[in-house]
């Protein structure tokens, strides 16, 4: 708003510029009958006090940006209805940024944060959140504290999984760019070495989280000459990309091949056939990460870990058969 209409408000009113300033911000400070005729004046030019401005004045927005890695993606679409149950609860706006895939630095958290665009962020790509400045902009994202699931641990009961159906030749679709993709990938690769099962590195892919990237990475292996017979997915989306792409080659899943996926996103139980996953508590996860950055804001120190870790849970559907070769 500019400076002549706060004037207009302090000339009708018949008081000081400052007057009508502490009146907007500090109403406590001046006398009811002060108050009243500077509302008065308000309501008759229709002043609106600059929010951006009072937000550097009260050191609050009460707004969280929330750093998601891709808006479509089914998972966070599943988090984002926690997080902003919870945000509603606790009396806080949400600002979306898409982050495509990639973190946010340091420094643009640290920006974020001091020019008062939000008093807190949520970062999704690897579940943790920030209250204050973080030390040492050459670290593109900070550690704990997160609410996370243990991804090697349900990364090795997948794997053990289709051991345990009769699969010793098993691929695997991954996507290094995400810590938890990361980790299930050390989960699978451990879990193979103990079995002391030979891991092929052409059946293992590095691919975008994405239908389309499943699909790219599921042409690569149909190049094989002697392919896997299980595949696990680090997500359930590269497992139906991954699924649609054997189907069209003409191969049946599972009978000829086994494909496995993670999250249990809502198309997992309706795709053809329903997909065997690894479930996460999404919803849970979205809620408890805003409790923990709004607890964060008011001050409050964590009287538990700061890395929460929430229960996993496999699910056993109809795309793994035992091997025919």
């Amino acid at each position: 708003m500019a400076d002549s209409s706060i004037k207009e408000v302090a000339r009708l009113a018949g008081v000081s510029i400052a007057t009508v300033s502490r009146c907007i911000n500090k109403p406590e400070k001046v006398s009811e009958q002060t108050r009243s005729k500077v509302q008065s004046a308000i309501e008759n030019t229709g002043y609106t006090p600059n929010s951006l401005a009072q937000r550097f004045r009260s050191g609050k927005t009460n707004q969280i940006l929330v750093a998601v890695p891709s808006i479509g993606d089914p998972f966070f679409t599943k988090v984002m209805r926690g997080v902003r149950s919870a945000a509603n609860a606790l009396g806080y706006a949400i600002v979306i940024r898409e982050t495509r895939q990639g973190m946010m630095s340091a420094d643009e958290i640290n920006v974020t944060l001091e020019s008062k665009q939000a008093d807190g962020l949520v970062l999704l790509n690897n579940m943790t959140f920030v209250a204050g400045r973080l030390n040492g902009a050459d670290h593109p994202h900070p550690q704990p504290p997160a609410i996370q699931i243990d991804n090697a641990a349900a990364a090795r009961e997948m794997t053990e999984y289709l051991i345990g159906q009769g699969h010793r030749r098993i691929g695997m679709i991954c996507g290094r760019k995400k810590p938890s993709f990361a980790e299930r990938e050390r989960g699978f690769r451990k879990t193979m070495q103990e079995a002391k099962l030979k891991i092929t590195n052409s059946w293992i892919l590095d691919s975008e989280n994405s239908l389309d990237g499943g699909r790219s990475a599921a042409r690569q292996i149909l190049k094989c000459r002697s392919g896997p017979t299980a595949i696990f997915c680090v997500s359930d989306e590269l497992a139906i990309g991954c699924m649609r792409e054997f189907q069209l080659a003409g191969l049946h899943v599972p009978d000829d091949i086994s494909i496995v996926g993670f999250d249990d996103i809502r198309y997992a139980e309706v795709t053809n056939p329903p997909l065997t996953t690894v479930r996460q508590p999404a919803e849970e996860m979205g809620e408890r990460i805003v409790h923990k950055l709004c607890a964060a804001i008011r001050g409050e120190k964590p009287g538990e870990p700061e890395t929460q870790v929430v229960p996993h849970q496999l699910v056993i559907r109809q795309s793994v058969a035992t091997p025919r070769r």
